[in-house]
């Protein structure tokens, strides 16, 4: 008996057949944010995904609730990259409820959809929830979300896994995204990607290219 999700590829996620949505990356959502994970590497993993996202041409859905009265804008370096698109702004802290996030989900024509916002166990919770007794499949990235403790982020992916969501983290979905070393069309812009975003793996990409290739340092001189 096969537990592989439909419409994926054998159980595998490609740019072509999934969307992905930035829930609440907003300031005041972040000042909340206490589970085990560095604010600045939570930004660091949001923005390595959105640029990864924006290299495959992946559908992306901003979303952001209460902006003027309550959280504050979207981050602005998550805006810088995609300039073109505005944040669909809520009232509600459950996306789904609102008309207009349901609509542009549906735009998109995919089934699998890959979730990171703040905070794990409402903003993104709830809509996970919602949206897989709808058909969906939901892939939440833990590491590019933040719970208000850890008790309430673990209780959070534990409930969405229970009810059939998939956990993902960040560097594994861009590399999902690719795949395939053969495939040379993103290459140089996911090896720049990941030395700018990838921690210890980016260093490690650094270092080969330079002590083992003998390449310039990826320096930007003006």
């Amino acid at each position: 008996m096969t537990n592989i999700l439909p419409d994926t590829d054998g159980g595998l996620l490609t740019a072509e057949n999934c969307a992905l949505v930035f829930i609440d990356h907003q300031p005041q959502m972040a000042f909340g944010v206490s589970n085990q994970i560095d604010r600045q590497l939570l930004m660091n993993n949001v923005l390595m995904l959105a640029k990864g996202a924006k290299e495959f041409d992946v559908p992306v859905i901003l979303t952001t609730v209460e902006t003027e009265s309550f959280s504050g804008a979207m981050w602005p370096q998550l805006l810088d990259i995609f300039p073109d698109q505005s944040p669909i702004e809520r009232t509600g802290m459950n996306s789904w409820d609102t008309e207009a996030f349901r609509e542009a989900i549906k735009a998109t024509g995919k089934k699998n959809i890959i979730l990171s916002g703040l905070w794990t166990e409402v903003c993104i919770t709830w809509p996970t929830l919602n949206m897989i007794d709808e058909g969906y499949n939901i892939y939440v990235v833990e590491d590019a979300c933040g719970g208000t403790s850890q008790a309430a982020h673990d209780a959070a992916l534990s409930r969405m896994v229970q009810a059939g969501a998939v956990r993902m983290t960040t560097i594994a979905t861009v590399l999902e995204f690719q795949r395939d070393w053969a495939n040379r069309e993103h290459y140089n812009a996911l090896m720049d990607l990941f030395r700018e975003h990838g921690g210890a793996y980016g260093i490690g990409i650094e270092y080969c290219y330079t002590m083992v290739h003998k390449a310039p340092a990826a320096r930007k001189v003006t």
